[in-house]
């Protein structure tokens, strides 16, 4: 059998007169006549099949079927105010769900600050963070799995998405402890051409990856890569063991490892940015949001001398 639709503002109405059990205290409250309260009423009652309330002079009582309805109804204008709150909110960007995505070594640096910030301004918003490496988030983006990016060296022939730099930082020469060229302050490019390297696979990271395959060009070699890794955590574990030397983002000298140095390089004019990345049409104000609270930063600094 079909269920009859029950409007909110009867509803409202008998709600309002359960309460008051008053037709003009009722209309008063709610801000209408009695007799467009009687009508309301008479409607509902006319859905419901019973009479809802009984009338007598100067007395209004509830029936059992109106004592029944009376916690529905409750329930139903709760809902709907909460309903209301929640979709104002979403739609004003002080609430809802940003999923975001993040190359892992942003962990290390920009992330954790980003995130109480924005958490502090937007504490009803639910941050649903994802890890992933440059070329994982592009595609997240593309299939709306994720709202925005913060990435490495965003493609430079993306033309659907958008990008904005949050902070460029120099590259420094990644060596175990061990290795002859520890001891220098300074490394030239050139001197790690004999070294072997670990390096990220292009797959994770393309423009990073011919960014760096580049400078050692520029230098005068092509590095031989003995071992690839996904993460540079990973990266600076296997530089640790002597298995060879890398290229790394000056941030990555935050990963510290006994084993391993990290030197400033020459030519250091090359420099490696941070980007966050979004979607040209999307239009949840989230996005919006945190896009406002992102400023760039200033370059990462230089890399100190300690091993760790």
């Amino acid at each position: 059998m079909e269920r009859p639709e029950l409007p909110l503002p009867q509803l409202h109405a008998f709600v309002v007169l359960a309460e008051e059990l008053h037709f003009g205290h009722a209309a008063a409250r709610l801000g209408i006549a009695q007799p467009p309260l009687s009508q309301q009423i008479r409607r509902l009652e006319e859905k419901v099949g019973h009479a809802l309330f009984t009338r007598a002079p100067g007395r209004v009582t509830i029936t059992a079927a109106g004592s029944e309805l009376l916690p529905a109804a409750r329930r139903a204008l709760t809902d709907l105010a909460d309903g209301l709150a929640a979709a104002r909110a979403v739609g004003s960007g002080s609430a809802g769900r940003l999923r975001i995505g993040f190359a892992a070594s942003l962990a290390l640096t920009i992330l954790p600050g980003l995130m109480r910030t924005f958490r502090h301004q937007f504490p009803g918003v639910h941050l649903d963070i994802h890890e992933m490496t440059t070329a994982p988030q592009i595609a997240a983006l593309h299939d709306r799995t994720i709202d925005v990016g913060l990435l490495r060296e965003p493609p430079t022939d993306e033309t659907e998405l958008s990008f904005r730099t949050v902070v460029s930082e120099p590259f420094v020469a990644v060596l175990p402890s061990t290795h002859p060229l520890a001891t220098q302050r300074t490394v030239k490019l050139a001197q790690l051409a004999d070294s072997p390297f670990v390096l990220l696979p292009r797959t994770v990271g393309p423009s990073l990856h011919d960014q760096i395959i580049g400078l050692c060009s520029a230098a005068g070699f092509t590095p031989y890569v003995v071992q690839h890794a996904v993460e540079w955590q990973t990266v600076c574990a296997l530089v640790e063991t002597g298995l060879g030397v890398s290229l790394a983002p000056a941030s990555i000298r935050r990963i510290r490892l006994k084993g391993v140095a990290f030197r400033r390089i020459e030519p250091g004019i090359a420099c490696t940015r941070v980007a966050i990345a979004w979607r040209e049409d999307d239009r949840n104000p989230l996005v919006a949001r945190l896009l406002a609270t992102i400023s760039p930063l200033p370059p990462s600094g230089t890399p100190d001398r300690s091993s760790g």
